[in-house]
């Protein structure tokens, strides 16, 4: 065993690091990451994906909004709303995913009110007129008596903005201050609130929250059913609505049994209970008091009914009897979309719904306090089996026994879902399999090799060093000579770059230069990407050659963000030198490339030719004709599954007959805000609108986009593009396709 110590301490050093983050002394984003995935594909694999008809989904949708008129309607109209619901369909139950935090003048009474204490003051029969119609025209009075006697749960939100002021009331709280007193619970605190207005809560039944937690992925995948807010505690709509359907019973927090865990310093809370006289209704916590949504399936797991439809007496009586109604909105401007595991753009009012269901069902995910301490035990149970006994076996021994542990320890992992109903992080166990089985592989096995160092020589100028060491591991893999591939090139221009150098001396426009591509250099070579040459200010490169890359097209596309990302420092420490900004055009194409070391008897480069590297260098030409920074290619779009595009135009470049889609990435899919995604939204139907010549339409959108981002120049270039093609329409059978004429 002796011979085998080095594996062994390094083995002990990963398993210790992997125990640190799960025992949460510290926290490595890539596992939190890895979880994540985890917990999500489980959520998708094992959901029922079946409708529940006992929630349905009154919709504030588009056609509620043709109908009705814009949102917020008047109090008068969702008063009618209301009073259908109860009194014409005999719902159960009913929940707003809305706030009512502004008063209704649409009735004009306030202005009666100014003429009656005014110019009207003196006259008797403005005066009885107005008070025999003022309870016709207080439409807040009105909603509020609709309200009382009503199951009805009104919705709020919490913020935890450190400018914030709270707005509107909020219903008292489940739990008063001192609840949890000698307890440690980390509960999700809130520091302001946006409620209803006070007389709408105070005639409601009751009201809760509709604040999901996003977590670090900005996914939804759990609501706090008690937050704190100065003290006291505050239930989830969800909550609040199962509470109302049993007849409001106390919420009782659990705990363990107290005589075995008081020993252990375990304090953690680990259900909310709600008894009632048929038993009592344990709804799991984890330990900062929230519950993992229940996701019955993908979007529409529910039955949605157009509220214009309920006003208008177009729903069958009966249909609606017995159920939960929630009343939310997916009109476009009014859309609750929420990140999830089952959807990118899920609509939030469906999370309140899953959670009803699951409360109901019993089907809500256990994840209470001690899962740490299990996640740590079977980790290092494995670990320990692992760390001893692989140095001790042969290469495919070892292979065998790492698949084994591995079979284990997700099988067990899934038990305790399938079975227990219990969620176990499972990133830790598997990178720890898959750390110690590459350790004790790759221990002792160092090249230090002529082929090594003639790698180095020949690609070092290209490819950055930790390439060439992976290459030089299997050097006969590895050749300069000319191939056909798929290959993805980038192409980046300083703009104005004529201007910039007539006003430096050379001097400074060389230190300029080294300080811009220095920094641009970095990034390639830490994705990847292998540098083929700078022709003065501008820069080409490509991935996938010579060391293969799957992920070359996402790897560009990466790289190409983070140099327009990377430009506010360099022109910091440009202004330091009095020197002028630099901004830069970037053009990305994946497509068949040739690559090869290619040039005379006298100097050589290793380089991409084709067609599809010339798109590209056309793509960085025309990203100024747009007002974009970056531009990319159809090909290099399809190849690419996480990051959000913008459809920027189809267009035909000069030297290529066939006209390409081309596209503005936007950013990483879970990073771009919510008010991107309705801009982009808006912008692919005025695409539609301009493709289909419809102008007028086009038009208005484009209006509202440049009201939405005025410093967005594309909208500009197509309002002029608009303006042209009504003067002079393109030919019949045009399909959106702009033709430049010039590189």
């Amino acid at each position: 065993m002796k011979q085998h110590i080095v594996r062994y301490a390094l083995g002990l050093v990963v398993l210790l690091l992997l125990l640190g983050h799960a025992a949460r002394f510290y926290q490595v984003g890539f596992i939190n990451r890895l979880d994540a995935i985890i917990y999500d594909t489980k959520v998708r694999l094992t959901m029922p994906q079946s409708v529940d008809s006992r929630v349905v989904i009154v919709d504030i949708d588009e056609k509620s909004l043709g109908e009705f008129g814009r949102w917020p309607w008047g109090r008068d109209r969702v008063s009618q709303l209301i009073k259908k619901l109860f009194d014409q369909h005999g719902i159960a139950l009913l929940g707003f995913d809305v706030v009512f935090a502004e008063p209704d003048d649409s009735s004009g009474l306030k202005v009666l009110e100014g003429l009656a204490r005014g110019e009207l003051k003196d006259s008797p029969s403005f005066q009885a007129a107005l008070k025999e119609l003022r309870p016709q025209l207080d439409h807040d009075r009105l909603f509020a008596e609709t309200l009382k006697g009503r199951p009805v749960v009104l919705g709020y939100y919490f913020s935890t903005r450190s400018d914030g002021v709270s707005s509107g009331a909020v219903p008292a709280p489940v739990l008063p201050e001192g609840s949890f007193t000698g307890r440690s619970i980390p509960f999700t605190v809130w520091q302001h609130y946006g409620g209803n207005l006070p007389e709408f809560q105070q005639a409601a039944g009751s009201g809760g929250h509709f604040n999901p937690i996003v977590d670090f992925d900005g996914i939804s995948r759990r609501v706090p059913l008690l937050a704190e807010y100065k003290g006291q505690y505050y239930e989830a709509l969800s909550l609040a609505m199962v509470r109302a359907l049993l007849g409001q019973p106390k919420v009782v927090p659990w705990f363990p049994d107290d005589r075995w865990f008081s020993s252990k310093g375990y304090q953690g809370m680990e259900a909310i209970d709600l008894p009632t006289a048929q038993g009592t209704m344990r709804i799991p916590v984890d330990d900062e008091v929230s519950a993992l949504i229940p996701y019955r399936g993908y979007q529409n797991s529910f039955r949605y009914y157009s509220a214009a439809d309920i006003l208008a007496d177009r729903i069958k009586p009966g249909e609606l009897k017995g159920r939960i109604v929630l009343v939310g909105t997916t009109a476009p401007g009014l859309l609750d979309l929420r990140a999830t595991p089952v959807g990118e753009a899920y609509p939030g009012v469906e999370i309140h719904a899953n959670l009803i269901t699951g409360m109901l069902d019993g089907a809500i995910k256990l994840k209470p306090p001690y899962v740490l301490g299990a996640e740590v035990v079977l980790l290092l149970l494995a670990g320990s089996v692992m760390v001893l006994l692989l140095p001790l076996l042969s290469p495919l021994r070892a292979t065998l026994a790492a698949l084994l542990v591995l079979l284990l320890v997700v099988t067990a992992n899934l038990v305790f879902w399938h079975y227990g109903n219990l969620v176990i992080p499972l990133g830790s166990s598997l990178l720890m399999v898959l750390a110690l089985f590459a350790l004790n592989m790759s221990y002792g096995y160092f090249v230090e090799s002529r082929a090594k160092r003639q790698f180095t020589e020949l690609f070092g100028q290209y490819v950055p060093p930790e390439l060439v060491e992976e290459m030089s591991r299997n050097p006969e893999s590895y050749s300069m000579a000319g191939r056909k591939a798929e290959l993805t090139v980038l192409f980046s221009d300083v703009r104005g770059f004529t201007t910039i150098s007539e006003g430096l001396s050379p001097e400074n426009l060389v230190r300029l230069m080294n300080i811009y591509l220095t920094a641009m250099t970095e990034l390639l070579r830490k994705n990847r990407g292998t540098v083929d040459k700078y022709i003065g200010d501008a820069v080409m490169a490509f991935w996938g050659a010579p060391v293969a890359d799957a992920e070359h097209a996402r790897h560009a596309v990466i790289t190409a963000m983070e140099m327009q990302a990377a430009l506010p420092a360099v022109n910091r420490s440009l202004a330091q030198h009095g020197w002028p900004e630099l901004h830069i055009g970037v053009g990305v194409n994946t497509g068949e490339m040739t690559v090869g070391d290619m040039g005379s008897s006298v100097r050589q480069a290793y380089t991409v030719m084709g067609d599809a590297v010339n798109l590209g260098s056309r793509l960085e030409g025309i990203t100024k004709q747009y007002g974009v920074d970056i531009l990319v290619g159809e090909s290099t779009r399809k190849a690419i599954k996480d990051i959000v595009f913008r459809e920027v135009d189809r267009v035909q470049v000069k030297g290529k007959e066939e006209p390409v889609a081309i596209y503005e990435p936007l950013g990483l899919e879970g990073e771009v805000g919510k008010a991107v995604q309705e801009e982009l939204k808006l912008w692919n139907q005025t695409l539609r609108h301009y493709r289909a010549q419809e102008w007028d339409q086009a038009e208005v959108a484009l209006l509202n986009l440049t009201r939405m981002a005025p410093a967005r120049g594309l909208y500009g270039k197509y309002m002029e593009r608009v303006a042209q093609l009504r003067k002079n329409p393109p030919e019949a059978g045009w399909k959106g396709v702009w033709k430049f004429d010039t590189k």
